[in-house]
C-alpha cells in the first residue's frame, strides 16, 4: 500500500521533475523544504509557487514560437490564461505579469474579468475566450461583457455532429 506523499507524487507525475529534489530522506520544491511543510500543515498539501506560473507561461510562448517558425506558419498565437485552474488574485496577478489573454469557463469567471478591467490589469484589447457549457448565468455575463463595450469577446463552440 502506497501511504507516502513522494507515492502520491510517483503516481501522478514523471518524477523527479526538474523542480523537486529529494535529499537526505526530504522532499524539496525550489530548495522549499516540502516535508517540514507536511509535517506543519498536513497532507494533502497545495501551495502555488509565484515564479513558476511564469516560468511556464514563457516556456509555453517559446515552445510556440519555435513551432511558428519552424513551419512557417502564418497565423498568430496568442496565450490564454485559463481561469478555471486559478481564480486566486495573487495567481492571476502573476500570470498578467506575461501579456496573455484569458479563458474563462462559467458565469463567475466573467466577474473576475470585469474586476481586472475595473483595476486596470486587462483592457478591451484583450482577449476573452467563454469556454464551456453555457448556462444562462455565464450567457447573462459574456452578454453584458460585451454589451459594456469589450470587443474582443469570443465564445468557443465545439460542435458535434451525430
Amino acid at each position: 500500500m502506497n501511504t507516502k506523499y513522494i507515492d502520491l507524487i510517483n503516481q501522478t507525475f514523471d518524477f523527479p521533475q526538474e523542480e523537486f529534489k529529494l535529499e537526505e530522506h526530504k522532499l524539496r520544491f525550489h530548495d522549499i523544504d516540502l516535508t517540514a511543510l507536511i509535517e506543519t500543515y498536513q497532507a494533502p498539501l497545495k501551495f502555488t509557487y509565484l515564479p513558476q506560473i511564469s516560468n511556464n507561461i514563457k516556456r509555453a510562448k517559446k515552445w510556440f514560437s519555435d513551432a511558428i517558425l519552424e513551419n512557417n506558419y502564418k497565423g498568430e498565437y496568442h496565450y490564454c490564461y485559463c481561469t478555471k485552474s486559478s481564480h486566486f488574485k495573487h495567481v492571476l496577478d502573476e500570470a498578467l505579469k506575461n501579456n496573455i489573454h484569458i479563458e474563462t469557463s462559467s458565469a463567475f469567471d466573467i466577474n473576475i474579468v470585469e474586476n481586472l478591467k475595473r483595476d486596470g490589469k486587462i483592457t478591451d484589447q484583450t482577449y476573452v475566450l467563454s469556454n464551456g457549457f453555457k448556462r444562462a448565468q455565464y450567457v447573462t455575463n459574456i452578454a453584458r461583457l460585451i454589451n459594456s463595450g469589450h470587443k474582443n469577446a469570443f465564445q468557443l463552440l465545439i460542435i458535434t455532429k451525430r
